[in-house]
């Protein structure tokens, strides 16, 4: 396993031969997500995540996942503070699992518990939880862990249901956020989609009905309201930039629909072009 999980740069299966004597600290530090833009979210997650951040799908019109957008640039994280600490309520799931994580047999029957071993708080001093006791079986605190990726990967299956049936009824279409910076520079964040009103309002009676019986058309208008945080993300950037350099605060125009093809989630900076792409 490697960074195609974003935040994890070595993460292997748990073993008693290989981990027996190792602990793990985890703190409050989020240090380890300063370099994403953007995360996976789990459709539970949008109503403690939609006051917050910018909630939107990442992917194409055929295969989509939900995600927060946590900055308007690659390798840009607005959510984190100076000291690690993570600057909003509600921090996502797929940030709290870390540094642990379930790799899956290639017919996705079997999952294997990991951890990313680069992990700071990875140690063999004692600090924070045992993995393994001294009669070499798992610990209390790992089959807490066990448990809360178990829910995780229920909750994903949920979530890939919710969306291809988002997808079936074409409700997605590219979209586009745009920031004019006090320098002169446009920020533009592009790759991500979201559901169109006017197409949700036009689905038949029974289709609506059906939506709200199974709570999914709730998830479609805290997605919807959720967008209203990119001004909220310009605000965020502004202050930093102001504390940085020249006083001047930048701001973040409503997401408005974009034309071109939906893929990562990408910001552009005149012809500078990065991206950060929400994953499983």
């Amino acid at each position: 396993m490697s960074s195609q999980l974003l935040i994890y740069e070595s993460a292997v299966p748990v073993t008693v031969a290989r981990h027996g004597k190792w602990s793990v600290e985890v703190g409050s530090d989020y240090t380890f997500s300063k370099k994403i833009n953007s995360v996976p979210l789990m459709a539970v997650e949008f109503p403690n995540a939609a006051p917050e951040y910018p909630v939107v799908f990442s992917g194409t019109s055929e295969a989509c996942i939900p995600a927060v957008i946590l900055g308007m640039r690659g390798e840009e994280n607005l959510y984190l503070g100076e000291q690690g600490g993570w600057q909003a309520k509600y921090v996502p799931a797929f940030l709290r699992r870390y540094p642990f994580v379930f790799s899956s047999s290639q017919d996705g029957q079997t999952f294997t518990l990991c951890i990313d071993e680069a992990f700071p708080g990875f140690n063999q001093e004692g600090r924070g939880e045992p993995l393994f006791g001294d009669d070499n079986k798992p610990s209390a605190y790992v089959a807490k862990v066990l448990k809360f990726l178990e829910q995780y990967q229920i909750e994903f299956r949920r979530t890939q249901a919710f969306c291809k049936k988002l997808v079936e009824l074409k409700l997605l279409e590219p979209m586009r956020a745009q920031a004019n910076l006090g320098s002169g520079e446009r920020l533009s964040l592009v790759g991500f989609m979201a559901a169109s009103r006017e197409r949700v309002k036009a689905l038949p009676a029974e289709r609506l009905a059906e939506l709200a019986r199974t709570d999914e058309l709730e998830l479609l208008y805290l997605h919807l309201q959720s967008m209203r945080n990119f001004s909220a993300m310009g605000e965020r950037l502004g202050r930093l930039r102001e504390a940085a350099s020249s006083g001047t605060g930048d701001a973040i125009a409503p997401a408005e629909r974009e034309t071109g093809r939906s893929g990562a989630v990408e910001t552009k900076t005149g012809e500078r072009k990065s991206a950060a792409k929400a994953r499983k």
